[in-house]
């Protein structure tokens, strides 16, 4: 950039400020618009931009680069009944406009806040922009915006906006501009090192649990159930009397489970999103793809695309394992199970975003190429990993032999029925996750910028351990109450943590939040249910495959017929 080169400042969206995903076009409001006709303009960040509901245009300002401006006019318009009560509502709604110059966003509000002109029975509107902007050589590093000049808006009358630019060097290096953006003093707070910290001991605990039951009662379970020829008549008499527990299962308990080809296809699907969030995690530790406008949604979509062998792979081999014979069906469902779910919820919210006139409607180009992503690239990615699973990971492991009849299953108590398991499965693995839910809401939700990736990478990894903790336990109490139904709980306690996280987002959205009207309430609650949708079945799987590994484990060593 040349000393006299131009900054091109571009208009982005305008919105309440109190929901966030309720933007407009910037010239959704009647301000002067610039001449001809302007396209807008999007920059490196692609089909992510436009998701996030991006749209640049010219904001007819003119900035020349470390060349300072008094006061200059945009534009006089003369503001009619119509375009007055426009103005009045948005200030009354506390919108707020975004712009970006050299990348770097700039935000400021249409109006002072009707707290601020109590009494006054006007409402007034910001005429005057002054951008302070700070360069270091020739990079700009900050663009500040003070929105000065308030005027009332009065039908009739005459509206002149103007703007003006001040230069000021900067000792801050270019590639550390964006950390002003940062809330370190919200995101370092000492709570979140706490709940990192808590969480760690809880897998302790949990992983000392789950070494208890495989070191102690496991062991003295072997030594009965295994116990040699030697002993007396009488005492293997009173020991076959006294057995009960999981062993007596172990000609039931590796019946393919009900619904097999669903199951299979939810646990590749949670399989590859758990691969999914960590390569996603890794690469934005790696490039800091934050900073970025749609530069994480891209990743995410290019990543759950190239993941899908991976989903193929394990549902196909665990399919044939079973011997399931529909592995068709099984990979359409891996395919099209989670895709087709998320589709049918953004169907419904982009059609209210539509009706609405919002920059969240998503673009029916933009449509396209996700389509065109998952039929060439997902799609055929997940055929391939289910003809690979099956050929490579398809032949029976299982330590027993399945009995033809299966075995009566006795009456419990109440808290060892698999639907209490499940549900209460998902207590901890919440509990480890629940303060960095807060921050990762808060950042969404709340205009705050996520940066703590590393945060996140522990607390991925931990919710990981959890999880199968978790379920192993369950496995083994359901198992040692005779209920060879083990699949769909393991899964299931798993997968509940999600529920726990959609109600704790309830609670977030009338506590936490400002939010207000229909639209922003279904993009809230649509969101959140996408994730929990995605949350549940990475959860679930991951659960799932412990509680098999743990299964097979115990089944190893016993005396199968």
């Amino acid at each position: 950039m040349g000393c006299l080169g131009a900054v091109w400042v571009q208009v982005n969206k305008v919105g309440p400020y109190n929901n966030p995903q309720e933007t407009y076009n910037y010239y959704y409001l009647p301000f002067c618009k610039p001449a001809g006709a302007q396209k807008a303009t999007h920059k490196w960040g692609g089909l992510g931009e436009v998701l996030e509901g991006n749209q640049l245009i010219d904001s007819q300002i003119e900035v020349k680069f470390r060349t300072d401006m008094p006061k200059r006019e945009i534009c006089t318009q003369t503001v009619d009944t119509g375009s007055a009560q426009q103005f009045i509502d948005a200030v009354q709604r506390h919108y707020w406009y975004e712009f970006f110059a050299d990348d770097l966003p700039i935000w400021g509000f249409v109006g002072p806040p009707p707290e601020q002109t109590k009494g006054d029975s006007n409402v007034y509107i910001y005429t005057h922009k002054s951008l302070d902007i700070a360069y270091n050589g020739n990079r700009i590093i900050q663009i500040n915006l003070t929105s000065e000049s308030p005027q009332p808006i009065v039908s009739g009358t005459a509206l002149t906006f103007t703007y003006s630019v001040q230069w000021k060097p900067s000792t801050i290096l270019f590639a550390r501009r964006f950390e002003r953006y940062l809330d370190y003093n919200f995101f370092e707070h000492q709570i979140h090192w706490f709940s990192i910290f808590n969480s760690f001991m809880m897998v302790m605990f949990l992983t000392g649990l789950v070494s208890m039951i495989l070191m102690r009662t496991l062991r003295r379970d072997y030594a009965r159930y295994t116990r040699g020829d030697d002993d007396d008549l009488e005492s293997l008499e009173r020991d076959m009397s006294e057995e009960s527990g999981w062993k007596l299962v172990h000609g039931d308990v590796f019946r393919p489970a009900a619904y097999l080809e669903l199951l299979s296809a939810v646990i590749g699907t949670g399989v590859q999103l758990a691969l999914l969030v960590l390569s996603v995690i890794l690469i934005t530790i790696a490039g800091t793809l934050f900073v970025e406008r749609g530069t994480i949604v891209t990743v995410f979509i290019i990543c759950y695309a190239l993941t899908s062998f991976v989903g193929g792979y394990v549902s196909g081999g665990y399919y044939a394992r079973n011997d399931g014979k529909t592995w068709i069906l099984t990979m359409v469902m891996t395919a099209n199970l989670f895709p087709a779910t998320c589709f049918a919820i953004a169907f419904v919210l982009n059609t209210i975003a539509i009706f609405y006139q919002s920059l969240a409607a998503v673009p029916f180009g933009s449509i396209v190429v996700v389509i065109l992503i998952w039929v060439f690239i997902s799609f055929p990615l997940c055929l391939f990993g289910t003809i690979v699973g099956r050929n490579w990971n398809g032949l029976p492991d299982n330590p027993c032999r399945v009995k033809r009849i299966p075995s009566p299953i006795p009456d419990k108590r109440w808290y060892l029925r698999p639907w209490v398991i499940s549900m209460v499965g998902g207590l901890l693995p919440f509990g480890s996750i629940f303060i960095e839910m807060y921050f990762i809401f808060t950042s969404f939700w709340n205009y705050k910028v996520y940066y703590v990736y590393g945060f996140m990478l522990l607390v991925f990894l931990i919710l990981l351990i959890v999880t199968t903790c978790v379920t192993v336990v369950g496995t083994y109490f359901l198992l040692n109450a005779e209920n060879y139904h083990w699949h769909w709980t393991a899964f299931g306690a798993g997968a509940s943590t999600s529920l726990y996280v959609f109600l704790y987002s309830v609670h977030y959205f009338f506590m936490k939040t400002k939010m207000t009207g229909f639209f922003q309430t279904a993009f809230y609650f649509g969101y959140t249910l996408m994730f929990c949708l995605g949350l549940s079945t990475m959860c679930g799987a991951v659960g799932y495959l412990g509680s098999a590994a743990f299964v097979k484990r115990i089944y190893r060593n016993i005396k199968c017929d």
